[in-house]
């Protein structure tokens, strides 16, 4: 491979602002953490809520610090589905407009009005890595993925770089079921 990348699955998540922190869980509550993820300064914490959609509901999803601007819900088209709300394929924290939903904490709901999103798929990495691979930040590429039976190549991925990303690809878990991608898979970025 020319310009591997680690493939990696992201479930569905929910970023929460410190205003919706506190209707949740509690005037001033902090969030404990759990594990760090791939992305330097971000990880899972302990606390869960529900997202409740006009079909169902996912009574436990996991929230990741830190705390956000604006409160972000992260479904895959399927999940998205499933509970009756509208998630349009957004860069991370492009909310205008995005799907509605509820988030319901032990303290209490908050009705979102828009911030409901099917993440882009994305690659992180250094301007470093960026050089070395020929791209630049928001280039759009392609990665593909060789797998037993079900190999493709991902369009629509953007590229987006900072000196505090570790290089890694993401997509959502259809994404990932479609490619049958296992944890630790490369996949190769096609750049022109």
């Amino acid at each position: 491979m020319n310009k591997p990348v680690l493939m990696e699955t992201s479930a569905r998540h929910v970023h929460v602002s410190r205003e919706h922190l506190d209707i949740l869980f509690g005037e001033g509550y902090q969030l404990n953490y759990k594990k760090e993820l791939s992305q330097p300064g971000q990880y899972a914490c302990e606390e869960r809520v529900a997202v409740v959609g006009s079909k169902g509901s996912f009574p436990a999803v996991s929230i990741l610090g830190p705390e956000r601007p604006a409160t972000q819900v992260e479904l895959s088209a399927t999940d998205a589905r499933s509970i009756g709300v509208v998630a349009p394929v957004r860069e991370s924290g492009d909310i205008a407009g995005s799907g509605a939903c509820k988030l319901v904490g032990p303290k209490g709901e908050v009705e979102l009005t828009e911030g409901v999103i099917a993440a882009k798929r994305h690659i992180h990495a250094t301007p470093e890595d960026g050089e070395k691979y020929g791209m630049k930040d928001k280039d759009i590429v392609s990665v593909k993925i060789e797998s037993d039976g079900r190999s493709l190549v991902f369009g629509d991925v953007v590229v987006r770089l900072n000196p505090a990303y570790r290089l890694a690809m993401h997509i959502d878990t259809d994404e990932s079921n479609a490619a049958f991608c296992t944890p630790g898979m490369m996949g190769e970025i096609i750049t022109d």
